[in-house]
């Protein structure tokens, strides 16, 4: 990938977060990262916004000379613009490498709050977004992609991968897969007969849509797992000892058919490792 790694600041504790996570990923990348500060401000007609936009402006260039100093080596940039947030954001996505956004966490709920900027720009950019989770450390646990069969995301899988080697981690490999339409009226010899087929073929296929990726990637060690289930409810759970979760996205063409898939939606919203969304057509 080219581009910077570009993430978006607004002096909070999640884009702390999120920005001292995007120095270490352009670290490892060797790329630039650029802070990306959107302020559709100042409107002269309002008491205290020059006052206002000039601590945003002085906030953003002390956080950059901050990851000057944390990430020795990168080049650190930083940017204001006076747009709408997500607009700013889809505008840079389309140059970046990778696109990093804070979340902040609800406390005792172990639930994350993404805010409509966020998942507006989830929903569209053009390249793979990275939510961070204020306050979490970075575990040492593998990367985990969860690998949809019907859908192929040969994107999706180049990410996986290539985080896995940044990082000298494991990668673990997950599908999600549920027996056919009908099978619940089916004697339960039937269908445990059934099952084993499908799994069998499941398992096949995983094989085959990996072999490929393990040539180019030997130094990786990759696991797989065939988990019967609901994939939102699967991968969250496969998340909770993960460094990163991997999630493909489709990337329409068509501007109104955007959207978070429900697997991405509840990842999101529930996983607390930082969650990349991969677009891939």
């Amino acid at each position: 990938m080219t581009g910077p790694v570009v993430v978006g600041f607004d002096g909070s504790p999640e884009s702390l977060t999120a920005t001292e996570w995007a120095a270490r990923e352009a670290h490892r990348r060797g790329l630039p990262v650029e802070l990306l500060q959107a302020w559709p401000w100042p409107k002269h007609d309002v008491v205290g916004s020059d006052q206002s936009y000039q601590r945003a402006l002085a906030r953003l260039a002390e956080r950059e000379a901050e990851l000057g100093a944390l990430a020795p080596g990168v080049a650190v940039s930083s940017s204001s613009v006076t747009t709408d947030a997500a607009e700013a954001l889809e505008e840079a996505a389309r140059r970046a490498a990778v696109l990093v956004l804070g979340s902040r966490g609800l406390g005792t709920l172990r639930g994350f709050l993404v805010g409509s900027v966020s998942q507006e720009v989830l929903r569209r950019a053009d390249c793979p977004v990275v939510l961070v989770r204020a306050g979490e450390e970075e575990s040492s646990g593998p990367v985990t992609v969860g690998l949809d069969l019907a859908r192929p995301a040969e994107p999706v899988l180049a990410f996986a991968f290539e985080a896995a080697v940044l990082r000298s981690a494991p990668l673990r490999v997950v599908h999600v897969w549920a027996p056919p339409a009908g099978t619940e009226h089916m004697s339960y010899g039937a269908i445990g007969g059934l099952e084993g087929e499908v799994s069998a073929g499941e398992r096949a296929d995983l094989a085959e849509a990996l072999e490929s990726w393990r040539a180019r990637h030997p130094e990786v060690a990759v696991t797989t797992d065939l988990v019967r289930g609901k994939p939102a409810v699967e991968l969250v759970t496969a998340a909770a000892t993960a460094r990163l979760l991997v999630l493909g996205r489709r990337h329409h063409r068509m501007p109104r058919r955007h959207h978070l898939g429900p697997v991405a939606h509840a990842a999101i919203h529930h996983v607390h490792c930082p969650v990349a969304v991969v677009p891939y057509d």
